[in-house]
């Protein structure tokens, strides 16, 4: 079984699915204690489990830990939408939250996860407590970049490889994500690949849909809820100048921390370090 926690914890033992009657929700639930929602990062394969099962083995001995599946990842759709993508995130996300009966919620979250938790947070106010987010633009359909240039590396291979799927295309989307080689596993890309194939009713449910760009910028001065940013300096995806101009708008930002050494997938690439940083600002008054 591939992708163990740090304590042992396995995927397919922490899975659930809920139902409803147009599609399902797929996540995992391990912990107990104060709620945290984990929201995973944008790419061909993509699940909640790969971007956190390095960390859940920590968070889970102080926090309830749920780990979502966004729309059409994982285990999560078939959904179609024509609407901004992270608003379709962020109600499955809200739908999920309704059903077990959480008011309140930290949320975490990485790449389309973390601009997704932005959203709530815009949308859903008084039931975010704090927010730890990193790898990601304050937008669906990306900011302006000032230095660097866009469409990214990153989301240039990205897009490629969604459109044409290969061998060849899953390991170079894996070759500009990780900035260190030796995490380029044969588990890593069977993973990858295994997920990405696994339910092709939402890939056809994702082709079938159109994101409809939205720029959150203006709003996120009305964003009150303590954010910790954690960003790779190595980041090909989405690079770090989009964290300093988060930070710049969200006026209760504590910090941005800057990862050495770590590309666009911190809680996977550098995992010991997001531990530390994530909790230490968790057990801030």
């Amino acid at each position: 079984m591939p992708f163990l926690t740090s304590d042992g914890m396995t995927e397919l033992e922490t899975s659930k699915t809920l139902k409803l009657d147009s599609y399902d929700i797929h996540y995992h639930e391990l912990g107990s204690g104060d709620p945290i929602l984990f929201l995973h990062s944008y790419g061909p394969g993509s699940t909640g489990w790969l971007t956190f099962h390095k960390i859940l083995g920590s968070f889970s001995q102080n926090y309830r830990c749920i780990v979502m599946d966004l729309a059409n990842y994982g285990g999560t759709g078939p959904i179609e939408y024509n609407e901004p993508v992270h608003s379709v995130h962020a109600r499955v996300a809200k739908t999920l939250l309704d059903t077990l009966e959480i008011d309140q919620i930290t949320l975490i979250g990485n790449s389309v996860g973390a601009t997704t938790s932005m959203v709530f947070a815009l949308e859903n106010p008084d039931r975010v407590k704090k927010l730890i987010i990193g790898g990601c633009h304050a937008s669906t359909g990306g900011d302006p970049y000032v230095i660097a240039n866009y469409p990214s590396e990153g989301l240039r291979v990205t897009q490629a490889t969604f459109a044409n799927p290969t061998d060849e295309a899953l390991l170079w989307y894996l070759k500009v994500h990780l900035d260190n080689p030796d995490l380029i596993t044969d588990e890593l890309f069977d993973y990858v690949k295994s997920s990405l194939n696994q339910h092709p009713e939402y890939q056809e449910a994702q082709r079938k849909s159109y994101s409809v760009p939205h720029s959150n910028l203006s709003e996120l001065a009305n964003i009150k809820i303590p954010t910790l940013i954690i960003h790779g300096r190595f980041d090909r995806m989405v690079t770090v100048e989009q964290g300093l101009t988060i930070m710049g708008y969200l006026s209760q930002c504590s910090r941005l921390v800057v990862l050495n050494n770590c590309g666009h997938w911190p809680p996977f690439e550098q995992p010991d370090l997001y531990t530390r940083y994530a909790m230490d600002f968790l057990k801030e008054g």
